[in-house]
């Protein structure tokens, strides 16, 4: 049996050579494994303000409240659509807006309010945000869910009421991501739309 010999290591180089074994298993067992992205991904009104300066696309916004049944079906069942978030993400900068929310909110350099908001009615109806009545309004008549589209110049280009599936989203979707809308009609492009998504 042969035994090694033991080697004197002085002590400062001991505490060295054991940090180095050490530290990375620390910074192993700490750093979480990558995940891709999934899903849309939202951003403030400020935010898309901003993003669409520096690199110009249209938005897409979603007006919803919280006691809407139909805005929470369109987040379980059509925003949570991996195609449909793929093409959000890169053709739009997605906004998601609490319609009925008490934050103030800047808007083309105008500080938006809601002058009704009461905070004891925070998870029932409350009174309707600024933002609400000047990017969803159709009509005169607010619904919820709305999902309002703009162009990169923040102009509304239509604030669409009520629940849709991910494939009746994806021609709407198209027509402005894509500026189908800039050359023709919404009825002469659904002439000539062909969709890509199956229902799941």
């Amino acid at each position: 049996m042969i035994i090694a010999e033991r080697t004197h290591i002085p002590f400062p180089m001991r505490t060295f050579l054991l940090s180095l074994a050490v530290v990375p298993t620390l910074l192993f067992a700490q750093t979480p494994a990558k995940t891709p992205e999934k899903g849309i991904k939202w951003v403030s009104i400020e935010e898309a303000q901003a993003l669409v300066k520096k690199s110009p696309r249209p938005i897409m916004i979603d007006v919803h409240t919280s006691w809407c049944g139909p805005c929470k079906m369109l987040e379980a069942k059509t925003f949570s659509d991996p195609r449909l978030a793929e093409y959000v993400n890169k053709h739009y900068y997605a906004v998601k807006f609490n319609a009925e929310s008490g934050n103030p909110v800047t808007f083309k350099g105008q500080v938006l309010t809601n002058p009704d908001f009461n905070p004891a009615n925070v998870a029932g109806r409350n009174g309707t945000h600024q933002l609400t009545m000047a990017i969803a309004n159709v009509q005169g008549r607010i619904a919820y869910p709305t999902v309002v589209y703009m162009d990169s110049d923040l102009n509304v280009l239509a604030p669409v009421q009520g629940y849709l599936t991910p494939d009746q989203m994806e021609p709407i979707l198209t027509y402005f991501g894509e500026g189908g809308y800039k050359t023709q009609d919404y009825q002469t492009f659904m002439g000539g739309f062909k969709g890509h998504w199956t229902a799941q």
